[in-house]
């Protein structure tokens, strides 16, 4: 068998305020070929394992372009066209292949496209003809629009959240495709509008019943894969929203069996599964009420993994007015902050402006004497078996509190973005992390507890204020019942 591989992706945010070109896509990955043999990157992870499937069974493997931008605003067109054609131009050279697997994401979208997913499989599709197999692994919060589910022959999303399955899935999209392009198997795909909106996280019991009960699905006779789409509320798009997703041997109705039991089983837990969101005010009461051990806060609504600055001070600035010490908290996106502290060295003591630069949403910028406790060149950090850049990272410590400032913007994944500066968390009562979910794998095992936090922000977790102008019918819960 002869495959085709890439990657292309990012997660667009519709009220994001950094808009992703170029230089977003450069610094976060762009490799023009064969990247899972030169890079960590997570987004990676899918073609290292096409690679070593390939290569353990004996098929011809070409692997384009690999690049993925830290999400943000939406993509600028031009920059869009450019990465769409670039790969489309590499499978043209590859052709014939018997199959194409494409790492995409699922929620991209371009200044002048809503469906960038489902526009390059169309293409694809074009380009190979009827015959080929096309298998496309997506994040789990994706658009799974109609046109996408029409190209392709096999959609596998990631079952977690955190995302620590890609690789897991990919395995299972590359046995699919090759049984498919064989003609051992005849794929369907079914799926199923939820018709709703939400962040479920998969660490949580009434949510993990849910992906059990799909990996129990995928044991059944006949039964490829079933997947949960939990959607991507913070994009503006007509078929924005969660859907349940099944992939059968040939039996469509089997598939939508399977996709419309997901579907109920979280359109059951969704007026008793919610989780509890702090105020700021809540926040610095949890952080200084002498809970032992550490206390871990999400700040969710600056969390740049879904496309917000991550510059935001509510939290600082509220802690420092409380007088709130011994506490650690970012990443704080601040090149120029960075830039000074670098300049100035590692034990300079320093006034720094710190955040509050991109928006209304990232408040007031905070005014601080630090002293600039470590400077890490190319710092980086683990998400799943790969690494996240963040640039040049900087730890400044002043009035009790000490901040992880970074040049390449990106969410919290793992403790190691803080301890490869300098922090002990052993020597601390909190953290506040910029991330939503994903900081969840390596923090909880350090915390006491685990907390999350609405403040202002891009990505404010009040799905019932979000102004999705552009949906193309009632969703929950900003409507009780969206099938009436």
């Amino acid at each position: 068998m002869r495959v085709f591989a890439a990657a292309l992706g990012t997660e667009s945010n519709s009220f994001g305020p950094v808009p992703t070109g170029w230089a977003t896509f450069r610094e976060a990955l762009f490799e023009p070929a064969d990247a899972s043999l030169r890079s960590d990157n997570y987004f990676v992870q899918p073609l290292k394992a096409w690679r070593a499937a390939a290569a353990a069974r004996g098929d011809d493997y070409v692997e384009g372009l690999a690049t993925f931008a830290q999400p943000g605003g939406p993509t600028v067109q031009a920059v869009w066209e450019e990465l769409r054609d670039q790969l489309l131009d590499q499978l043209r050279a590859a052709l014939p292949v018997d199959a194409v697997l494409l790492n995409l994401h699922g929620a991209m979208v371009a200044t002048g496209c809503d469906d960038c997913e489902g526009e390059l499989v169309s293409r694809v599709r074009a380009l190979v003809g009827p015959s080929t197999t096309i298998g496309v692994e997506l994040d789990l919060h994706c658009h799974l629009t109609a046109r996408l589910q029409a190209e392709a022959d096999a959609i596998v999303l990631y079952k977690e959240y955190p995302h620590t399955d890609l690789a897991e899935r990919a395995v299972e999209l590359y046995a699919i495709c090759a049984d498919a392009a064989a003609g051992r198997t005849r794929p369907k795909i079914a799926c199923y509008d939820c018709r709703m909106l939400g962040v479920w996280r998969t660490t949580d019991a009434p949510v993990r019943r849910i992906v059990e009960r799909m990996q129990a699905m995928e044991r059944e006779p006949g039964v490829l894969s079933v997947s949960l789409g939990h959607g991507f509320p913070w994009g503006d798009v007509a078929e924005v929203g969660a859907k349940a997703l099944a992939v059968t041997d040939g039996d469509l109705q089997q598939a939508r069996s399977l996709a419309a039991e997901i579907g109920a089983m979280l359109w059951a837990i969704r007026d008793s599964y919610a989780t509890p969101m702090l105020s700021v005010a809540e926040t610095v009461a949890a952080l200084r009420d002498g809970s032992p051990g550490l206390t871990v806060v999400a700040d969710v609504s600056d969390n740049a993994g879904g496309g917000a600055a991550s510059d935001s001070t509510w939290i600082l600035a509220a802690l420092l007015e409380a007088g709130v010490g011994g506490i650690a908290l970012g990443a704080f996106w601040d090149p120029v902050a960075v830039r000074l502290c670098a300049e100035a060295g590692e034990g300079s003591r320093l006034a720094l402006r710190i955040g509050g630069k991109v928006g209304p949403m990232s408040g007031p910028p905070v005014d601080l004497e630090v002293t600039v406790r470590r400077v890490v060149e190319n710092a980086s950090q683990p998400f799943g078996d790969g690494r996240q850049p963040m640039g040049t990272a900087v730890l400044v410590e002043g009035d009790g509190l000490q901040l992880l400032l970074n040049g390449v913007r990106t969410q919290v994944f793992h403790p190691d973005a803080f301890t490869q500066a300098g922090v002990d968390f052993a020597a601390l009562r909190g953290a506040v992390v910029k991330s939503a979910q994903h900081f969840h794998a390596g923090f909880a095992p350090l915390a006491s507890r685990v907390l999350y936090a609405a403040a202002p922000g891009t990505m404010s977790p009040d799905m019932v204020a979000l102004p999705l102008t552009r949906a193309a019918r009632p969703l929950w819960p900003k409507v009780g019942d969206p099938y009436a």
